[in-house]
């Protein structure tokens, strides 16, 4: 019954069940009594929208891997108004993003530490708003039940594998595991859009880009050099800091180029912790950058070196290649995007049945400590002789 839930987390399946069996059941005679109005969402004509909505709120990363159904979708809809609803922090990806019209902040109290009491005010103004199509990108039954249930739209379109499917006018087919940004590609492809040409990024403006060349410039960063984020939102992603250390005297070593370590506050211990353990000296430009210039420094480095995180996908999107260690998270579903990345992670089965927030191998963090400095060198020397050679 519950096959097509998406969720690892056991508590969190079970809550989810619950709460869908509950919600349809409730629903169930009012939607039999509705019944379907109009036709299904991939039958609209390019002119039946003129306002979209797109949410999707958590993570950062996440968002980011969101940005390509964006172009599509306004090529799909040439006269719609598309708005983007998303978290404070991810709000700063979508500056100068050509395909939006509009970005909404909210930090939603399920994902993040913000009081309940603001959810009320903030849901009374957006229910004030009509929108032709609602987007929910994440397929969840929190975003779906307080974020999109309220709202006046005429189609509300997602996936069903986290729950709330009952709340959706459209739902649409899940394919199985594959790439998030397919998968949210998938989403707009439902809706009749062409998804072949990938378009994605900040979009930086001359301003940003040239402060970008100033703080490399007054950092006495020279090029090429190789950016470093040794961080992750959970701590199971993180690669020992130690060996990174070890890891960046020998890229030195090796090519006499420069490491820039990136980070925000959250990275402080893991940015301190390889920089003591290091020989060589590094630049250290942790915590003194904003999003849009990380992105900005990160656009001129040869490759980025980091594990699992929204800066390996904010290089990504930039078309920066990387080389990404990967723990207990499912490389197949959240590498970085395109073919000029290297992906270094052992065979562990495991990892597709784990949340990433507690590791039940007999092994503690196993699959991150059975990756060598060696396993990564050799990833770094495949990397760049090859960007030497083209």
């Amino acid at each position: 019954m519950f096959k097509r839930y998406k969720i690892i987390n056991r508590r969190k399946f079970l809550f989810t069940a619950l709460a869908d069996y509950i919600g349809k059941t409730i629903s169930l005679p009012a939607r039999l009594l509705k019944g379907r109005k109009g036709a299904p969402a991939y039958a609209l004509n390019d002119t039946d929208v003129r306002e979209i909505l797109v949410v999707r709120t958590s993570y950062l990363g996440d968002v980011i891997m969101t940005l390509p159904i964006l172009r599509p979708l306004k090529e799909r809809f040439p006269c719609s108004r598309l708005t983007f609803l998303t978290s404070t922090v991810a709000s700063e990806v979508l500056k100068s993003n050509p395909y939006v019209d509009e970005v909404i902040v909210y930090d939603p109290f399920w994902f993040y530490k913000t009081p309940k009491r603001g959810y009320f005010t903030f849901i009374s103004g957006l229910k004030e708003r009509f929108f032709d199509l609602v987007i929910e990108a994440r397929s969840d039954i929190r975003e779906l039940l307080l974020l999109v249930r309220p709202l006046k739209a005429t189609y509300k379109v997602s996936y069903d594998v986290g729950g709330g499917g009952f709340l959706l006018t459209d739902v649409v087919p899940y394919e199985g595991l594959r790439h998030k940004v397919l998968y949210h590609l998938g989403l707009v492809e439902y809706l009749g859009c062409r998804v072949g040409n990938l378009d994605w990024g900040f979009y930086l403006t001359l301003e940003e880009k040239t402060k970008a060349l100033k703080i490399i410039n007054d950092y006495k960063i020279n090029r090429p050099f190789i950016a470093l984020h040794p961080g992750s939102r959970l701590p199971l992603k993180k690669w020992p800091p130690e060996r990174y250390s070890a890891l960046c005297d020998k890229i030195i070593d090796e090519y006499d180029m420069q490491v820039v370590i990136l980070g925000s506050a959250v990275d402080r211990d893991s940015v301190g912790s390889v920089i003591r353990g290091m020989k060589h000296s590094v630049v250290d430009l942790s915590e003194a950058l904003t999003l849009r210039e990380l992105a900005g420094v990160i656009g001129h480095s040869e490759f980025l070196l980091c594990n699992d995180s929204a800066p390996m996908h904010v290089a990504a999107c930039e078309g920066v290649s990387t080389v990404a260690i990967f723990g207990p998270s499912k490389s197949v579903e959240t590498s970085p995007f395109g073919n000029v990345h290297r992906v270094v992670e052992k065979p562990f089965p495991c990892r597709f049945t784990c949340d990433e927030g507690t590791c039940r191998n007999s092994r503690l963090h196993a699959c991150m400590k059975d990756i060598s400095v060696q396993d990564v060198f050799d990833a770094v020397k495949k990397k760049y002789n090859k960007q030497d050679k083209e």
